[in-house]
């Protein structure tokens, strides 16, 4: 009993370590730059490496918390349906599922080794630290993932050491790697490994095809995404006998971009707000100025889901953090039913994807190669056209049914902007402090973090020191699992480029596409698609380099294919029968999915009309470009 107690203390212990070094690395990640800023402002200097030791502290922050979203079990997945199965089938499934995933994983595991042994000069430094050893981290996260994937898996005895071969398979997938690895170690290798090599090539090659058409179905039944991208990546990379590093190269390069840790500092701002009352206090502000219009408790929920879906980034967190406070409002008031309520808070829960700093612009600018600031630009009338109609379902809603408005109390009125304030204040911080040219994008995003800390700690109270590591715990695994899989797709991403699949797919639509109009249309629907079976990040990733060649044979503005996808993504959220956003509600409310599509369909038809709009119109998203004035006043 007493090594058994001793075994668990220690585990325990070295959760709590892996939980605290993450909380330090994100933390860092925002007071560098913040200190950066410092620095210029007041000393007229920088900090030497901060750039790139921000960089680095990403690339630490996706490997921890990617092992941190495999060990809570939180990796973004499309298994719908799996509780209606029976318990045996559904444990073969999970079964299944475990040795796909740890083959992928292991495989990643040695191909990031074999990276870290021969891809970096030793001699090369981030401020005082070997580059290599930064980089170690990669395959280290890979282990863990790999580990966990089989610690966190229901299915015991012989099942469980099924699952486990997908280590084994992996090994042999990725036995160039090993080789790699071996004789950088070793001073000699024996002969017999080279001979095994290639034969575990050959049988690698012959399987790929079929892994290909398993590992792609298996999304359908658990997989977590970016297991289906890097697995579809790596047996791609396999069949071709391209060099297997190239993925964690790929994946190294993307996560130390210029523009990357911008994606965990607005998540994290994000989550800040809505761990405390920042919530509560701007339902309050909306309900006391826009209740006593017809549908102003509906306008007050769709403004909210705006405000917290722009700066989180991910519609999900919105829907799960804000969800039973907004449905409660709306019910509790007397004046809409709960289905209206779910239907409504679930529609909005991706409208703010278009408003600056929304984290999926800020991806696509970098990936397209576009200015970000034309981006935020760009989406800022087509954002409000969203916003506009989902508020006017509302007030068509209020008025048919004759709902009574909420009386308006000046009192009311003016303690709500003084108790909301300070979050009031935050875009305009960001506005002013981005587009004004005074900070950068991530130091923007460093600065958000810093506020909102001030107003949630200092301030207003809602949270205290010792609330903060339960924050940034729940907020890790959101960017884990969102960063591990761009890092995943990156892979993807090159191997179409290099395959010169976005030129084939361009002269093939060239050749049988004549019309701008039908290559729209065909988009829409593509990237509606797109939107049911991908998360945003990742179709950005993979998608994007394929749509631009074919953008600039039609003529379409680069910043009006921007919106056109980023709109397209957000309501493929909400496309029966996957839409991700459905299935976060469906748990969220604790209702049947059969009832969320059908509370959800209105929304969706709207959104899927303004989408067309946005489409067809481009001067919703180009017109702003051209006013002079705008140009000037945001340095654009």
């Amino acid at each position: 009993m007493q090594p058994l107690q001793s075994d668990r203390r220690a585990i325990r212990g070295a959760l709590r370590f892996e939980n605290g070094l993450s909380g330090l690395v994100l933390l860092l990640i925002a007071l560098l730059p913040a200190m950066e800023i410092i620095a210029r402002l007041f000393f007229k200097t920088g900090i030497h490496s901060s750039a790139d030791l921000t960089h680095h502290l990403v690339l630490w922050l996706t490997c921890l918390g990617g092992a941190i979203t495999s060990r809570e079990g939180k990796h973004i997945t499309l298994s719908a349906g799996l509780e209606m199965i029976g318990s045996s089938v559904r444990l073969w499934i999970v079964t299944a599922t475990t040795f796909i995933s740890t083959t992928i994983s292991t495989a990643m595991t040695w191909s990031a080794l074999s990276l870290v042994l021969i891809g970096f000069d030793p001699s090369k430094r981030i401020g005082f630290i070997p580059v290599q050893i930064a980089a170690a981290v990669i395959p280290l996260g890979f282990l863990l993932i790999t580990v966990r994937f089989l610690a966190r898996s229901p299915i015991r005895g012989w099942k469980r050491a099924l699952a486990a071969l997908g280590c084994l398979l992996g090994t042999i997938i990725a036995f160039s790697s090993v080789m790699n690895v071996l004789y950088t170690v070793f001073p000699q290798v024996p002969l017999f490994l080279d001979g095994l090599q290639m034969l575990f090539q050959q049988i690698a090659e012959r399987i790929s095809l079929a892994g290909l058409v398993i590992v792609i179905l298996s999304i359908f039944f658990g997989t977590p995404i970016f297991i289906v991208l890097g697995g579809v990546a790596y047996l791609l990379f396999v069949r071709s006998f391209g060099a297997l590093e190239v993925i964690p190269s790929e994946a190294y390069s993307m996560l130390t971009g210029y523009s990357i840790p911008a994606i965990p500092l607005f998540t994290f701002a994000g989550f800040i707000l809505s761990e405390s009352k920042a919530g509560e206090r701007l339902v309050r502000l909306f309900r006391a100025w826009l209740g006593w219009l017809p549908g102003g408790l509906i306008i007050m929920a769709v403004l909210v889901c705006t405000f917290f879906t722009t700066f989180t980034g991910a519609t999900g967190v919105t829907i799960l953090a804000l969800g039973a406070l907004l449905a409660y409002v709306l019910v509790e008031s007397g004046r809409y039913s709960t289905d209206f309520a779910n239907g409504l808070i679930t529609g909005s829960g991706s409208i703010g994807l278009l408003f600056p700093p929304s984290l999926p612009i800020i991806l696509y600018g970098v990936i397209a190669q576009i200015n970000i600031k034309h981006m935020f630009v760009g989406g800022i009338l087509p954002g409000l056209l969203m916003v506009l109609t989902i508020c006017g379902i509302g007030v068509f809603t209020a008025v048919r049914h004759k709902v009574k408005p909420v009386r308006f109390q000046i009192r009311e009125a003016a303690l709500s902007i003084k108790d909301s304030f300070w979050e009031i204040l935050l875009p305009v911080i960001i506005l002013l402090g981005y587009f004004g040219g005074l900070f950068t994008l991530v130091e923007t995003g460093a600065v958000a973090v810093i506020y909102a800390l001030i107003i949630e700690m200092l301030i207003h109270r809602d949270l205290s020191l010792r609330d903060l590591p339960g924050v940034m715990l729940k907020c890790i695994p959101i960017v884990g699992g969102v960063l591990i899989i761009l890092a995943a797709a990156k892979g993807l991403s090159y191997y179409l480029v290099d395959a010169e699949v976005p030129m084939r797919l361009s002269s093939w639509v060239q050749a049988n596409i004549s019309s701008r109009y039908l290559f729209l249309i065909l988009l829409n629907l593509a990237l509606l698609v797109t939107g049911c079976l991908m998360d945003i990040f990742s179709a950005i990733l993979v998608v994007v380099p394929l749509i631009i060649p074919m953008g600039e044979i039609f003529g379409v503005h680069p910043v009006h294919l921007g919106v056109i996808f980023l709109a397209n993504l957000g309501v493929g959220y909400l496309t029966p029968p996957v839409g991700l956003n459905l299935f976060l509600a469906a748990y969220r409310f604790e209702q049947p999915l059969v009832r969320i599509y059908r509370n959800v369909i209105p929304f969706f038809l709207a959104l899927l009309a303004v989408v067309l709009l946005i489409t067809y119109v481009p001067w919703f998203s180009v017109g702003l470009l051209r006013w002079e004035f705008l140009i000037r006043l945001f340095n654009l």
